[in-house]
């Protein structure tokens, strides 16, 4: 399984400016203006069923270039299969290329967009580059925390961000947030604690 070569911490990862992949990365659907024909569920059906076969050759692949562009068009066939997607994420994160890891999870939400941990992947990406990019990781974590208002993670990197732009009264707000809950996350609300303190109450 050449594609699966690390796992997720906090959350997986993402995304798509894809040289090999053939295609030109995240496209939104064009609108239905007319009626579907008759056999657009059968045609839905064989597209998931070929993304579906594409995921399970590109995991088997030993030639990365070849199964990242199948996973690609496997996203593009069926674009709410998130498999692809994970196996993306994971494949880009390992090789700490997190320019290519944001579009994997853009394309995601855009077929997913309750989907809490793609919206994490995303900020956990920008802030893997080098130096962090906190303006663009921020908005992501809001909506995590707007679709999951339990997630601690979500609630520690606002924090985490906040304190970095020196606003101490939003970073202590999330950081209390996420320290809040120590028998579903106990590592979270500890690393919450003691930037609080650092911080200072």
């Amino acid at each position: 399984m050449a594609l699966a070569t690390v796992t997720a911490g906090a959350s997986l990862a993402g995304a798509a400016d894809v040289a090999t992949s053939g295609t030109d990365g995240p496209t939104a659907p064009a609108p239905n203006t007319t009626s579907p024909p008759a056999n657009t569920a059968g045609s839905n059906q064989d597209n998931a069923a070929k993304a579906r076969a594409l995921v399970a050759a590109a995991i088997n692949m030993t030639d990365s270039n070849r199964a990242v562009a199948l996973l690609w068009q496997a996203t593009d066939l069926d674009p709410t299969l998130e498999e692809a997607y994970v196996y993306l994420g994971l494949y880009y994160n390992s090789r700490s290329e997190f320019d290519r890891v944001v579009p994997v999870y853009q394309k995601l939400v855009k077929y997913h967009p309750n989907e809490t941990s793609a919206w994490l992947n995303i900020g956990e990406a920008y802030l893997s580059f080098s130096p962090p990019r906190y303006e663009d990781a921020l908005p992501y974590y809001r909506k995590a925390l707007e679709l999951d208002s339990s997630s601690s993670i979500a609630a520690l990197r606002i924090g985490m961000i906040y304190a970095e732009e020196n606003n101490r009264e939003e970073a202590l707000h999330y950081l209390h947030l996420a320290a809040a809950d120590r028998t579903k996350n106990p590592e979270v609300a500890e690393q919450a604690q003691r930037l609080i303190h650092q911080i200072g109450q």
